[in-house]
């Protein structure tokens, strides 16, 4: 069931962040790590708050399953895979590029007429095999291709233009933004572009975690479930061979997760838990760890989400410390309020 009226708009101001993470290096803590967490209990109240969940802020490809739910409503009519794929900041590789120009001829379309930024592969492998091989940047290989790529199928189905399909004006678009209130359960307090060219929407990190509490949680076979039972089975296509969030949902069952530019990580289970978190610099270092320990403060089981406690810090090549989220997000079941 959809939300008839989203609250107003959350107010665009400098974010009230705290230390949510810090740089331990022998011992000492060397950095911090600032930025905001909402954990939400399977009722939807805010179980932990850190730094600021309610400022108006952009979470750059996590906004992508929402805007994968309002094409379909649209009409899209992909599932499994492609649809995963819709969803998707991929590591261009190459099942990544052939679902993309699948998703373009189901259209009757080519790689010419899409809009996003041409790019190198995100993965770092793919992309100096690339590199060594001579290949040039692509629109097929940016990362947010197949989402661009379903976006003019879904113009295609619906006899929208295709040529302004990046407007924030043109049908598509506002049915994104009308998917984005609906989800988050508020306004957009501001609408920007985002790196690969397509309009970005500000809301808060409460409005996130909200938003990806309600794919998880909807009923079979609505646009919310399909797109997020795609990502679920489909991990790979979502994100890439090795990729963090991928290893995330694969270890906790049911997991739906959605990393985006900018340190910010969501993640829900199907019974309505749910987490958001923004690292306030961008630092990727400190995402996945604070997701982590967010998930385990809303009551996952810590022993599958050890492996994602961080990458160790070096000295002389010997680990001698790593990123540890700080002690407010140490494990602790939720528990309702009362």
């Amino acid at each position: 069931m959809h939300s008839s009226s989203p609250a107003e708009a959350p107010l665009v101001r400098e974010p009230l962040h705290a230390p949510v993470a810090h740089v331990i290096r022998g011992s000492v803590i060397e950095g911090v790590h600032y930025g905001s967490v909402v954990v939400l209990g399977a009722d939807g109240h805010v179980g932990l708050q850190l730094g600021d969940i309610e400022a108006a802020f952009f979470p750059r490809s996590a906004l992508k399953p929402l805007q994968a739910v309002a094409m379909v409503r649209a009409g899209l009519p992909l599932d499994g895979d492609l649809l995963s794929l819709a969803a998707a900041s991929h590591s261009g590789e190459e099942r990544h590029l052939a679902g993309a120009r699948r998703i373009l001829e189901l259209a009757g379309l080519t790689e010419d007429d899409l809009r996003n930024v041409p790019d190198l592969p995100y993965d770092p492998v793919v992309r100096d095999a690339w590199v060594r091989e001579g290949r040039m940047p692509s629109r097929l290989a940016q990362n947010c291709s197949g989402k661009h790529a379903a976006m003019l199928y879904t113009c295609r189905l619906n006899g929208w233009s295709l040529e302004d399909y990046l407007d924030p004006a043109h049908p598509l678009q506002r049915a994104i933004a009308g998917a984005v209130e609906d989800l988050t359960g508020q306004r957009v307090a501001h609408v920007t572009v985002d790196g690969c060219g397509a309009p970005l929407f500000a809301v808060s990190l409460h409005g996130l975690a909200r938003a990806a509490a309600r794919l998880t949680t909807a009923a079979a076979g609505t646009p919310e479930a399909r797109v997020a039972g795609a990502m679920r089975e489909h991990a790979e296509m979502a994100s890439g061979s090795g990729r963090d969030v991928a290893a995330l949902m694969r270890a906790v069952p049911g997991l739906l997760a959605k990393d985006g530019f900018e340190g910010v990580q969501m993640a829900a289970l199907p019974d309505g838990r749910a987490v958001a978190v923004k690292i306030a610099d961008g630092a990727n270092r400190a995402r996945i760890p604070v997701a982590a320990a967010a998930l385990a403060r809303a009551g996952v089981d810590p022993a599958p989400l050890a492996e994602f406690a961080g990458e160790p810090l070096l000295g002389g090549g010997e680990p001698v410390g790593r990123v540890r989220p700080v002690r407010a997000l140490a494990p602790a079941p939720l528990t309702a309020c009362v």
